[in-house]
């Protein structure tokens, strides 16, 4: 595996000191959509058959120490279930919240390239227009030039543009407010990562200038487009843009967590000032809305059909057999096809997921990020149990 694949499977947006951070593209493993279907009772769902998800889950808090788990499954037949493991706050011993809040991370990154490509779709964006149309002026630094960098290229990862992510300290992270523009200014710091078009690099600079110009094309704040364009049209009850300021999570969550060395104790981290992430990891959801939003995305509800096709073609990620769309990943099924969604990592939670075309569905979320790769390969595999049982 390429280096630099290597490290965006590990996380392409690293913490100063070690850490992965909030908006790994980790996330790039994970994938999703799952469609709606009522809830059924456990029986009715395993059948005759050893709950491989839920052994999944044990395993994830018992073998691999993670303070808890949580994950949404729709079968083929339609039929979800919502399971947990570990224990949701260390401090009080409480059990996890069932399909409780988290923070996803990444995931964020396909609801703003929907908006865009709504817009789109409606005539007001170009995908092939460069990043200069809408804010002109505003990206310029050694190696790169808003007026060779495309709308495309932002929602496919393939800008050059430097991320941020390594940039910003845990204290600002979790204490101070960033503006997208102060963003902007910390990642153009940096020099390109490589000639814009060339190739392929995750960076969460690319959705903040995506949440950028949808604001110049409407008018409007990211937040209320997102929210209007996506959450509240299929209508994902537990999902939110926290506003500025806005540190806690709104409802039952399992706590996240942080250990900030191999011999350091758990820290919680749950409550941060999530404006490090806006359009690239802001959102807070569950894993039923997330599977709820996939479902609907690949079903045609959010897109037209042609902007859905770009949302879908895609540049593959090195050798590893997944590929990378307009925001949208694809990751190889064991069992045969592959599944569609994202994932994200951001401080105290790690959310990986996927769906499949012919319905199947699965998200999982853990409550902390693990500290090494091989934790979340276990993860990954966990959904892709899931999708092929």
């Amino acid at each position: 595996m390429p280096e630099q694949v290597a490290q965006m499977f590990r996380s392409s947006t690293r913490q100063q000191g070690g850490r992965r951070g909030a908006l790994s593209a980790a996330a790039a493993v994970a994938v999703g959509v799952m469609t709606l279907g009522a809830l059924a009772p456990p029986a009715a769902f395993a059948a005759a058959r050893p709950d491989t998800v839920q052994q999944g889950l044990n395993a994830l808090v018992r073998a691999d120490g993670l303070p808890a788990a949580l994950a949404s499954v729709k079968d083929r037949e339609g039929r979800t279930r919502s399971y947990t493991a570990g224990v949701g706050d260390l401090a009080t011993g409480s059990k996890v919240s069932d399909d409780g809040q988290v923070r996803i991370g990444s995931n964020t990154k396909v609801f703003t390239a929907v908006v865009v490509l709504q817009l789109v779709g409606e005539g007001k964006i170009g995908l092939d227009a460069t990043v200069d149309s809408y804010l002109p002026g505003l990206v310029r630094g050694e190696g790169f030039d808003g007026r060779h960098i495309s709308v495309r290229q932002l929602l496919q990862h393939t800008s050059g543009l430097p991320d941020y992510e390594a940039l910003v300290d845990d204290d600002i992270r979790q204490h101070r407010y960033l503006d997208p523009r102060d963003l902007l200014d910390i990642a153009f710091q940096r020099k390109a990562d490589f000639a814009s078009g060339t190739s392929w690099g995750y960076s969460n600079t690319n959705y903040v200038l995506a949440g950028l110009i949808i604001q110049k094309v409407t008018g409007r704040p990211l937040a209320e487009e997102m929210d209007k364009r996506v959450i509240q049209r299929i209508g994902l009850r537990h999902t939110y843009f926290p506003a500025p300021g806005d540190m806690a999570i709104r409802e039952p969550h399992p706590r996240g967590y942080q250990r900030d060395s191999a011999d350091a104790p758990l820290r919680d981290v749950t409550e941060i000032d999530p404006s490090v992430g806006w359009a690239a990891g802001q959102l807070i959801s569950t894993n039923s809305d997330l599977n709820r939003f996939f479902t609907a995305l690949l079903a045609g509800r959010l897109l037209p059909k042609a902007q859905l096709a770009q949302m879908r073609t895609t540049v593959p990620i090195g050798d590893t057999g997944a590929a990378y769309g307009l925001g949208l990943m694809s990751r190889p099924l064991s069992c045969g096809g592959v599944y569609w969604g994202h994932g994200g990592d951001i401080n105290g939670y790690e959310t990986r997921g996927g769906a499949t075309d012919d319905g199947r569905a699965a998200s999982v979320a853990v409550t902390i990020i693990p500290p090494d790769y091989t934790t979340t390969k276990r993860v990954e595999s966990l959904v892709d149990t899931a999708l092929c049982r």
